[in-house]
């Protein structure tokens, strides 16, 4: 899908869950667990933790945008476009946010 395509085609790594696990090349899934009951390792442990924090930022910011913006709820624009309208929404974000604290 559009994960894979993004991670290919331009060249972006692609932050995904597990459900992606397998997609191909760019996109970066966590680590399993062993199914033999072993722990992970301490470095597949923190490339884990590591992964799930940055995809939590990411997820949380196009939220608050989504939540503002209701053009980008249901975008069906090219992958290739879906960049620049959430850069708008987040320019526009940022200018309101600068008004309304200039108002107060």
């Amino acid at each position: 899908g559009a994960a894979y395509w993004s991670a290919s085609q331009l060249d972006l790594p692609t932050l995904a869950d597990s459900g992606y696990d397998g997609t191909g090349q760019g996109v970066h899934t966590p680590i399993k667990q062993p199914g033999t009951g072993q722990v992970l390792a301490p470095d597949h442990q923190a490339y884990n933790t590591l992964l799930r924090s940055t995809r939590g930022l990411g997820e949380r910011g196009f939220a608050l945008l989504a939540g503002r913006w209701k053009a980008l709820r249901r975008i069906t624009a090219s992958p290739r476009r879906v960049g620049d309208y959430v850069k708008a929404a987040l320019a526009l974000t940022h200018i309101e946010h600068l008004h309304l604290r200039a108002s107060c």
